[in-house]
């Protein structure tokens, strides 16, 4: 691997991180705690950026990390239309939530696929990504990121941002 393509998935996996931790903090204003739009702001930017980001990393075929990126792509399309555009005004709020809200559940789907691919430890548990390790973190992580996203649209306060 040539440094320059190291330094661009170094660059690539900061921006995906930056956008979990930002989608998380925006979801824990979803759900109740005061936030500030600038993380949505950051949200938007580094998840757009990280989806982008990967359709440059080298690719021979139609990959499940190609049709995740594929996905996550027309979805940040319609959240940012939602949130920019349409300033989350009558139904544009519940399609942002939800558009935003899966846009970070892929994120975090990557980021538990990498983790099991690249974390020794986690490898040992679950080497091809089939054993119920591996399928037992991801079915939690869905199962949060359901509950979240009905709790969010439940509440569908005025604050969304």
């Amino acid at each position: 691997m040539s440094f320059g393509l190291f330094a661009f998935i170094l660059v690539h996996v900061a921006l995906s991180l930056v956008g979990i931790v930002s989608g998380l903090v925006w979801l824990a204003g979803l759900l109740g705690r005061p936030i500030h739009t600038r993380w949505t702001h950051v949200f938007l930017a580094t998840t757009t950026l990280t989806t982008l980001t990967g359709f440059l990393l080298p690719f021979s075929s139609l990959t499940p990390a190609v049709a995740v990126g594929l996905v996550s792509t027309a979805l940040l399309a319609v959240a940012l239309a939602a949130y920019y555009r349409f300033h989350l005004a009558g139904f544009w709020r519940p399609v942002f939530v939800v558009t935003a809200l899966i846009a970070l559940y892929l994120n975090v789907f990557v980021l538990v696929v990498q983790s099991f691919l690249k974390i020794g430890p986690l490898n040992a548990l679950a080497p091809t990504g089939s054993e119920p390790p591996f399928a037992a973190v991801q079915a939690v992580v869905l199962v949060l990121f359901v509950i979240a996203g009905f709790q969010a649209l439940r509440r569908n306060r005025g604050a969304i941002a």
